[in-house]
């Protein structure tokens, strides 16, 4: 975990919003629980950003976009007229002839 103020405001201490605190039958601190990970700064008020999850969260976008890129697309081949998933190789599986990948409209 790596907390930081949006605000830059230069604060290091930070309070949990969502945090459940367990305490013994005489009021005394047992243990506490993050229940959702929010925090505030308590110089300026602002909200805290956890610096720490970057990575994971950049890698989880770039797993998305290569999901999202790696997808097939069905393409009728221009030679033998045959309905056909585009592959990475771009090639027909029936007749072999290169196969170009759909263009994007542009408006």
């Amino acid at each position: 975990m790596w907390l930081i103020c949006s605000r830059r405001c230069g604060g290091g201490l930070f309070r949990a919003v969502s945090a459940e605190v367990d305490l013994d039958e005489s009021g005394e601190y047992q243990g506490h629980r993050v229940v959702q990970p929010a925090y505030l700064c308590l110089n300026c008020g602002a909200p805290a950003v956890d610096l720490g999850e970057v990575p994971a969260a950049m890698e989880a976008e770039a797993e998305a976009e290569l999901a999202a890129a790696v997808e097939p697309v069905d393409v009728l081949c221009p030679v033998c007229e045959t309905l056909v998933q585009l592959d990475p190789e771009l090639e027909c599986p029936n007749c072999g002839s290169p196969l170009e990948p759909p263009q994007a409209v542009s408006r």
